[in-house]
């Protein structure tokens, strides 16, 4: 049996910045429609999520940041021309930051193989001191931080697959090598960093892993950077947990996006990445919501994540492979670019 957790509570929908802003509650409303709708092997177990404390918050972010958002609570508040506060967003905040670092105890606790943390606003763009990107408080960032400092996890894996590059976390961690921080983005698009450039510092250096990617990237490109560059990476990194910043804005309806990710491609990844924890930190994977403004494909994607985390793919993985393999040649340049740069830090890359 596998046990699979998932955070998600009202408050998450009372972080509203207008009617007409892609981030919007609906969202979690159509994700928490289709989750109703779906038939699980097994019940989905809820992880009830806990507001995250000034001294959780302080592991990524400065106090006059934290004062500065504390500040806004029930009021409406434009922070950047992309984010804003309603009443209720300071408390979502605090939540979204608070669930995720539930998350990864109850996955660290053994409680639940896998969860998914269905919280909003989303974190990743989030800097120590400024919010930016829709985003408020790097719940992504927190959470690794609580797991390395309360927790004493020695080695953690992020993976972010969203649209955008996760600038926040990146900076977050850029001269950590206790943290391996793995983004595939579009670019150049916002919010502008992310280049092939940025590979970390100081101790840091070859932890930060970053893949920039024109449009029009799908199925077989992102599994195939999966497969040759993360993959084993990875395995040489050995990390005890895999936080996944899971941005559904690659998918190929998205309004805001230049990819073409598909609904069972999502599903591919998580499998992927499912084989990574299962090899290295006996399963230990917590996803967490951030971009992704098709709210139906982004909805279907979630669910048939779930489905594959419990064992029942939406697709045949022989097939999917072989797929893969006929079309490595359309991503290839972009993976030997990669591997020319960081095979001096990795050198499993240049077997």
């Amino acid at each position: 049996m596998t046990r699979i957790g998932i955070v998600r509570h009202p408050i998450y929908r009372e972080h509203d910045m207008g009617i007409y802003h892609p981030e919007s509650p609906e969202r979690l409303t159509v994700i928490e429609r289709e989750i109703g709708r779906a038939t699980f092997k097994e019940p989905l177990i809820e992880i009830q999520p806990r507001s995250a404390l000034t001294k959780d918050l302080q592991r990524v972010h400065s106090l006059s940041y934290i004062h500065q958002i504390s500040s806004t609570s029930g009021k409406n508040v434009r922070l950047d021309p992309d984010t804003s506060t309603s009443p209720k967003s300071y408390d979502a905040a605090l939540m979204a930051a608070g669930g995720v670092m539930e998350a990864v105890d109850w996955v660290l606790d053994k409680k639940v193989d896998q969860a998914f943390a269905l919280v909003r606003p989303p974190g990743h763009h989030a800097e120590d001191d400024r919010a930016m990107g829709f985003c408020l408080f790097n719940n992504i960032a927190i959470a690794a931080k609580y797991a390395i400092e309360v927790k004493k996890v020695k080695r953690i894996l992020i993976v972010d697959w969203d649209l955008h590059h996760g600038n926040g976390t990146q900076h977050s961690f850029y001269s950590n090598p206790r943290v391996l921080y793995f983004s595939t983005h579009q670019y150049p698009y916002y919010p502008g960093t992310g280049s092939l450039q940025e590979i970390g510092e100081g101790e840091g250096e070859g932890y930060t892993v970053n893949i920039p990617l024109s449009p029009g990237k799908g199925d077989e490109e992102y599994a195939n950077l999966f497969r040759h560059i993360l993959i084993p990476i990875a395995k040489s990194f050995r990390p005890e947990l895999i936080l996944v910043s899971a941005g559904f804005d690659i998918h190929e309806g998205d309004p805001l996006g230049g990819m073409n990710v598909t609904d069972t491609g999502f599903a591919r990844l998580a499998q992927l990445l499912l084989g990574i924890a299962n090899e290295t930190c006996e399963g230990r994977l917590v996803f967490t919501l951030e971009g992704g403004y098709n709210v139906e494909g982004e909805a279907i994607a979630v669910v048939n994540i779930l489905h594959t985390l419990q064992g029942d793919l939406p697709f045949d993985p022989k097939e999917r492979e072989r797929r893969e393999d006929q079309a490595i040649k359309k991503i290839l340049p972009t993976i030997e670019r990669v591997k020319s740069i960081y095979k001096s830090y990795w050198p499993v890359l240049d077997r």
